[in-house]
């Protein structure tokens, strides 16, 4: 009686406040968002009311969190085992990540994945030989300029006196070019030091001052080929550029003129006088070009072996990838038999938990025979061994879960702090809106931490260590691990959460009580900030009616006094016009006596 009298109290305080309050469309917009949240959170308040003490409810939260923590290690185990085995690299097996292609590799686009051949290191020596530092233009010369037009850089020819020559770095491969007037084309900036060291060659195999050992096909066209770049090594770039089927006697005067071009693009060009390149320096020009088609023959030959490597290589990658990714697949394939082995310990738990005596030989039992069904399973699916095997790995696998169930139970029963301190967690006023699910999961944490703390062995171990004494289980199956290892984590976790549901049981029976009625007042709470807002929102709503109905009167004697004004001012304009019709009958009569009587004097 008291609630309601205040609330009573708070809804005419609040009535009263609303005299004069012009906001009304938003406070009412207002008031039912309020009314909704509160809605909706007494409905979940009456759905977590159903979940306290459900045994289902339970199994079902006990068996996700412990089976998504499971998959969750044995991911980010498998995952980091499987890239440190993969040089530090994720899983990808597609083609540009195992074999390089020229395009690619001229965009920096790297085949990584590829354990055969270092293209990164080629890469970075390819970059090397040319300039890329986009800002070179600020170390330029004075007598340089940028043209917007052609979004390129011009150098002033002081003895032509003219912009001549255009440079460009180009966005797309991050290199600087210069346009070849010869051979009408750009060609990347070599660095200063490319040919340098590139040419391996010693100062008698460049020739004589006259003679010199022309490249056929020039250093900076070998520099400049991508295709080499990326799938020929350094050393035999640089062992085909100074081999005799590149190299070639070449007059020094024409060797200096021939300087980067192609032997078609020299020859082909006649000099300023007319005169051929032949003609001028007295070369045969067929013997040139058959030099030239020969190194070129060599040169493309090279170039497609290097490539083939390049892609047996990259396959090869691929290959052993797969290989490595297909040993934690099968790793799956033997997660799918403990998915089941959970579900069905979760099921014989749950059924533990609903019947009325809880003996710790029952739930031995029940874990008994789920542990029986799954190596059963396992031998029909993963391994080949006969019965007395079966019942050692029975036993292997029993031995520690049975003395490690039995000492938590025993600690359990004594009154164990870490269940004090689980439910001291659940009790705290700022842990009270958190839905069940994450109760029960903070709970589990406190136990288990309270189990490492008591000294407990460490599960998993002690089961691997009963398995690895049996031979299937103790061979290393290459990149996956042994079935001994998987089974521990496996089981260890499993019997992590039914301690942990074992624990949060019990807690729920200590507290189940308090939790009803702390729900029941909470919804009572609800349930009354819902009467008291809608109470408001009537009020509200009622202030709102009687504010549009004064609107509307003041607006009806507003314009009946418009009316008003509008009817009395015709009036006194129709009098004034009645007045004006008087006088200019007057004036009229007055006009006809005049006439009259000048009519009378004419007469």
């Amino acid at each position: 009686m008291a609630k309601e009298n205040a609330i009573l109290d708070e809804n005419q305080k609040f009535n009263e406040d609303l005299s004069g309050f012009p906001g009304f469309d938003e406070l009412e917009e207002k008031l039912q968002s309020q009314l909704e949240e509160e809605l909706a959170g007494l409905e979940f308040l009456q759905e977590e009311k159903e979940k306290i003490g459900n045994p289902d409810n339970l199994g079902n939260i006990i068996e996700n969190v412990v089976w998504e923590q499971f998959i969750n290690q044995i991911a980010v185990t498998a995952g980091e085992d499987f890239i440190k085995e993969n040089n530090g690299l994720k899983l990808d097996l597609r083609n540009e990540a195992h074999i390089q292609e020229a395009e690619n590799f001229k965009h920096g686009k790297i085949a990584t994945h590829n354990n055969k051949i270092d293209y990164q290191k080629r890469y970075n020596e390819m970059r090397a030989d040319f300039q890329t530092d986009p800002n070179m233009e600020i170390n330029m010369a004075k007598n340089i300029h940028f043209d917007e037009k052609t979004k390129t850089y011009e150098r002033f020819d002081k003895n032509k006196q003219e912009w001549v020559g255009k440079t460009r770095f180009n966005e797309d491969t991050k290199v600087w070019e210069d346009w070849d007037t010869r051979s009408s084309s750009w060609k990347k900036k070599l660095a200063s030091d490319a040919r340098k060291n590139f040419d391996k060659r010693t100062k008698d195999q460049k020739g004589s001052k006259t003679v010199a050992k022309d490249h056929t096909i020039s250093v900076a066209e070998q520099i400049r080929d991508m295709d080499a770049a990326a799938h020929i090594d350094r050393k035999s770039r640089q062992d085909f550029a100074k081999s005799d089927a590149n190299l070639n006697d070449l007059d020094a005067a024409a060797n200096q003129s021939k300087n980067s071009l192609t032997m078609e693009d020299w020859l082909g060009n006649p000099r300023d006088d007319g005169q051929t390149q032949s003609e001028y320096f007295g070369l045969d020009e067929k013997a040139l070009y058959k030099k030239d088609k020969e190194a070129r023959e060599e040169y493309d030959k090279q170039k497609k072996e290097a490539e083939n490597k390049s892609i047996k290589a990259g396959k090869q990658s691929q290959k052993e990838e797969t290989f490595r990714i297909g040993g934690k697949a099968l790793r799956a394939i033997f997660m799918q038999l403990l998915a089941d082995l959970v579900k069905e310990i979760i099921a014989k738990l749950v059924k533990w938990f609903k019947s009325a005596e809880k003996g710790l030989d029952t739930l031995l039992g029940s874990l008994k025979e789920a542990i029986h069904s799954f190596i059963s399973k396992m031998k029909t699916h993963m391994i080949n061994v006969g019965n007395t095997v079966l019942s050692t790995v029975a036993t292997a696998i029993i031995g520690p879960i049975f003395g490690t169930l039995k000492k938590v139970w025993i600690l359990l029963k004594q009154g164990w702090k870490s269940l004090k301190d689980a439910v001291n967690y659940i009790k705290s006023p700022e842990n009270k809106g958190k839905p069940i699910g994450r109760l029960l999961l903070e709970t589990g944490k406190i136990i288990m931490a309270g189990l490492t703390g008591a000294g407990a062995i460490v599960l998993g171990e002690a089961i691997e260590k009963g398995l690895l004494a049996i031979p299937i289980f103790a061979v290393e199956i290459p990149l996956i691990g042994s079935l001994a290892n998987i089974i521990g984590i496996f089981l260890g976790a499993v019997v992590a959460g039914i301690i942990g549901a074992i624990a949060i049981n019990l807690i729920e029976k200590r507290i189940e009580k308090s939790q009803k009625i702390e729900n029941v007042k909470d919804q009572i709470s609800t349930g009354n900030k819902v009467l008291n807002l809608q109470h408001q929102v009537r009020i509200v709503s009622e202030a709102k009616l009687e504010h549009d109905k004064d609107n509307v009167v003041n607006a009806i004697k507003n314009r009946h006094a418009a009316a008003t004004n509008t009817m009395s001012e015709s009036l006194d304009n129709i009098a004034a016009n009645c007045k004006e019709d008087k006088s200019i009958q007057t004036t009229l009569e007055d006009i006809d006596e005049l006439l009259g009587e000048l009519e009378e004097e004419l007469l």
